[in-house]
């Protein structure tokens, strides 16, 4: 019940009174940094997963107190089904504690899961390049990837988990800043130069596959290649992201997956067109990955243009395929034709094949020159 409710008042401030309570059902961890329960909602019959902020050297409350708050700012902006999700979150600044409610994920830790289900490597080691494919495109760094943050549920679900040491990227190229953690595999060269980025995030869950690979003698991977070329030590020989293994794995999926050539003619017509509107694009813009969102964008435009002969502002259709910065040429010509065949070609084709075409597009994306912007600091963690 709210105080209020039934006429607020702009910028009121409105004050939940009702207290919740839960019921504990037991403990389930016991970090450096806190404590995690399980709790059960008993009014929507629920169990949740409770993290309190409680250091174990009492003396760092106050000092890492920001870290937690970071953690729960990260947790918010994310919302993929790879990644834990956190319903709320209780502050008590004048303590330096507080909590975050959690989904509960019932099951086990990525290393145990795959020592009992070996068979099922290859399309969790799928799921988890996702869920940091996601982690990149809003530029988000988890910065402890350890076998222990990721979770793979009853329902063979994995879930990166606990981003306390997480970071936002807030400033152009690399993350200018050695990480100082007790890891459980050599780190890369990266380190060396005290640089930490997606390209050494990369590094890391490759060496958590290669482990579990080679603990279990498991056979079975098909990645093999994509593996090797992501455990490189220096970072040029490395995948430099999420995206580009996930292409890598379309590539090596998809050989099999053909088009009629009506179907090459418009994507051709299309892609030929879009790729002229680019005149270069900033390092650390994204490409955009969800078909669904790329369709509803391109519809927009095209009921934007619906009785023209060609686009009127260009612009709109770059942007439904770039997120991010870049340049672009005002004076090419898309017809409004050429949209409309592109778009039916890509909705009239299964999840599989519009993965294709939108990977080809990206491929053609690469070949645009690059810039970058002069990096600028913004760091208050001390990780």
């Amino acid at each position: 019940m709210l105080n209020a409710w039934s006429n607020p008042v702009e910028n009121e401030i409105i004050k939940f009174i009702r207290r919740k309570d839960y019921k504990l059902i037991k403990e389930v961890g016991q970090g450096g940094f806190g404590k995690t329960v399980l709790l059960h909602d008993e009014t929507i019959d629920s169990l949740f997963v409770c993290k309190k902020y409680s250091p174990y050297h009492e003396e760092l409350q106050e000092e890492f107190y920001k870290n937690f708050i970071q953690e729960i700012k990260l947790l918010h902006l994310v919302s993929h089904e790879n990644i834990v999700r956190v319903f709320n979150y209780y502050l008590y600044p004048e303590k330096f504690t507080g909590y975050i409610l959690m989904e509960y994920i019932k099951g086990d830790n990525i290393e145990n899961f795959l020592h009992d289900h070996p068979e099922s490597i290859n399309e969790i080691f799928i799921q988890i390049v996702e869920g940091f494919r996601y982690l990149e495109s809003v530029k988000i760094l988890h910065r402890d990837i350890r076998p222990q943050n990721i979770l793979v549920d009853d329902s063979e679900k994995a879930k990166i988990i606990d981003f306390g040491f997480g970071k936002k990227v807030v400033y152009k190229k690399d993350f200018n800043k050695s990480v100082s953690l007790n890891w459980w595999c050599d780190p890369p060269n990266d380190f060396n130069d005290n640089l930490y980025d997606h390209s050494t995030e990369v590094y890391f869950v490759g060496k958590l596959f290669e482990k579990a690979i080679l603990e279990n003698d498991i056979e079975v991977f098909g990645y093999k290649e994509i593996l090797n070329q992501m455990i490189k030590m220096d970072k040029k020989d490395r995948f430099e992201s999420f995206n580009e293994i996930n292409r890598a794995i379309l590539n090596k999926e998809n050989i099999s997956i053909n088009f009629d050539e009506p179907e090459k003619e418009t994507y051709r017509w299309f892609a030929d067109g879009l790729i002229q509107l680019y005149a270069k694009i900033e390092t650390d813009s994204q490409y955009v990955n969800d078909v669904n969102k790329i369709i509803e964008n391109l519809e927009k435009t095209y009921k934007k243009n619906l009785l023209e002969e060609s686009l009127q502002n260009s612009v709109e259709l770059t942007r439904c395929f770039v997120s991010g910065e870049y340049h672009y040429k005002k004076n090419e010509t898309i017809y409004v034709s050429c949209l409309k065949a592109f778009i039916e070609f890509l909705k009239n084709n299964p999840k599989e094949k519009q993965k294709v075409i939108i990977n080809n597009i990206q491929n053609r994306l690469d070949s645009i020159e690059r810039y970058a912007n002069l990096p600028f600091s913004n760091d208050d963690i001390p990780f």
